[in-house]
């Protein structure tokens, strides 16, 4: 499961600092490294004292390890299909000493009844943003994977967020704006109700770009939309809101 022709070398592996409760994350450019959108994908999750959370498609456990810098949560479980960036998520946990608190585990997103015990309160995702069939895709089979739909879709996404979620549990994500409409009909379809929403703008004089979501399972209709999320001002400085997802203000 999750093998691929070449693995990345692990020399050209690094380890970044994020800059957050002294969390460590192993990265390798050869694959995707994770960018902004996870980073304001763990800002937007709440999280509640005790809660268990699972994150799809986790790549190196980027969303879980951030969010376990909030000691909320009683358990935080990232599932990932590819073999290497699986072990990497594993070799991260490990060096930021979270074995207790955070697991990662490899294996097909579309099976993870099989994969883990009993319900969940949160599910996270930061999922491929492009279809199988639409823009040209990189011949790297790691980049591939990781942007367009060639393992998991996004209604696979739902049908699973809805089998491992408990009554009322919520679904957080991130997810290019143009797929909006799509994403709300096929959350409603799984009994996924949308109910807050934030769109991130590059400046504050562009459309939006990104879209973080959250539904709620067997949820009462009513929509929630928070005030944008702007990521740079007219000079190009990121903007204080930005800052502090990036605890920047803390320093």
């Amino acid at each position: 499961m999750g093998d691929i022709n070449v693995t990345p070398d692990r020399n050209q592996e690094t380890i970044e600092d994020l800059q957050y409760k002294g969390l460590k994350i192993i990265q390798n450019k050869a694959c995707f490294c994770f960018g902004m959108d996870a980073v304001l994908l763990s800002s937007y999750v709440r999280l509640r004292r005790g809660d268990r959370v699972l994150d799809f498609c986790t790549g190196s456990g980027i969303v879980p390890i951030l969010l376990s810098g909030q000691n909320k949560a009683k358990e935080l479980i990232g599932i990932e299909l590819l073999d290497y960036i699986a072990d990497m998520g594993m070799r991260s946990v490990a060096l930021n000493g979270l074995e207790d608190k955070l697991k990662i585990i490899k294996g097909d997103v579309k099976k993870a009844h099989q994969l883990v015990d009993g319900v969940f309160d949160v599910i996270t995702v930061n999922p491929p943003y492009e279809k199988e069939n639409e823009q040209r895709q990189s011949p790297n089979d790691y980049l591939k994977a990781a942007r367009h739909e060639v393992h998991i879709t996004f209604k696979d996404i739902c049908k699973t967020a809805n089998r491992m979620l408990k009554c009322g549990g919520r679904l957080t994500l991130v997810q290019r704006v143009v797929r909006l409409p799509e994403m709300m009909s096929t959350m409603r379809a799984h009994n996924l109700e949308p109910k807050r929403m934030r769109l991130v703008h590059s400046t504050v004089d562009k459309p939006p770009i990104l879209v973080l979501l959250e539904a709620v399972k067997d949820g009462r209709e009513g929509l929630k939309v928070d005030p944008p999320l702007i990521v740079r001002t007219k000079g190009g400085e990121y903007t204080k809101e930005i800052d502090r997802i990036y605890h920047r203000d803390e320093e």
